[in-house]
């Protein structure tokens, strides 16, 4: 993936640019994927990766998309974010370095405490019904018949 600055402005959102690129924040519950609950997979918006399972998504409340796990633990990396005089931890995607969102240890004890915080315009959501026939076959797996046909 080697898109120009110039390529991304042109086919991204404003937001998903600022977001991905520039580290920007959506507003609270204003994306698309906050109070969103269809059986698939979530993608970044900048290179197609797979990043989240609808299956590790649940309803914080905090406003943003939240996930207990990635899909897979090399689909995302950490670093440590200490803009706007908080002590954070980033998460950006593996192979475009996008700028996902933050993780917390406040998620639920019995997936393991992670709060994965994302914004909704960092990802694109893959129905199951369209997994195959968008490339990400491999991942239908993860869904048994009943996820299918909610």
């Amino acid at each position: 993936m080697n898109e120009t600055d110039a390529e991304l402005r042109q086919r991204l959102s404003k937001t998903a640019y600022e977001v991905t690129q520039h580290a920007a924040t959506e507003a609270p519950y204003t994306g698309e994927y906050d109070q969103f609950d269809e059986p698939g997979i979530y993608v970044d918006v900048v290179s197609g990766e797979p990043l989240f399972s609808s299956l590790d998504k649940y309803d914080a409340g905090c406003g943003w998309p939240s996930f207990t796990k990635p899909i897979q633990p090399a689909a995302v990396t950490e670093q440590l974010d200490q803009s706007h005089g908080m002590l954070r931890q980033e998460v950006r995607s593996n192979q475009a370095n996008s700028h996902l969102g933050h993780v917390f240890s406040d998620g639920p004890k019995t997936t393991g405490g992670q709060r994965y915080c994302m914004n909704s315009a960092a990802m694109r959501f893959v129905p199951v019904t369209e997994l195959q026939s968008a490339g990400y076959g491999q991942y239908l797996e993860l869904f048994d018949g009943s996820e299918t046909e909610r």
